[in-house]
């Protein structure tokens, strides 16, 4: 149920960090209350995470794929298109992620 969670809670940021760039400054009633609802919702799931997965670990996770799936929002919905150091950059971090999810014994599996 650990990784339900965390894949919850990275949803949940990611769905709040995208309405933070439509919020203008908080201007924006409801991409605003979108922001607070939805990092409201990722941390109360990475709290149900860390009950199953070491907190190192899941914060690694979650971080790592927000900077992803943010980077690929950014780039489909707001013409913000990495440069290669930085998609070089991002595959690191998938990779990183994919070390810890297939090799690493602290990944609570």
């Amino acid at each position: 149920m650990g990784y339900v969670y965390l894949g919850l809670a990275i949803i949940a940021e990611v769905i709040a960090t995208s309405a933070l760039k439509f919020s203008d400054g908080f201007t924006r009633l409801v991409p605003s209350l979108v922001v607070v609802i939805g990092y409201a919702a990722a941390f109360y799931c990475l709290a149900l995470v860390l009950r199953t997965i070491p907190i190192g670990v899941a914060y690694a996770i979650w971080a790592g794929m927000g900077i992803v799936l943010i980077a690929v929002i950014g780039a489909l919905v707001f013409g913000q298109v990495p440069d290669w150091p930085a998609l070089i950059g991002m595959g690191l971090i998938l990779a990183g992620v994919l070390v810890i999810n297939l090799f690493s014994r602290t990944a609570g599996h």
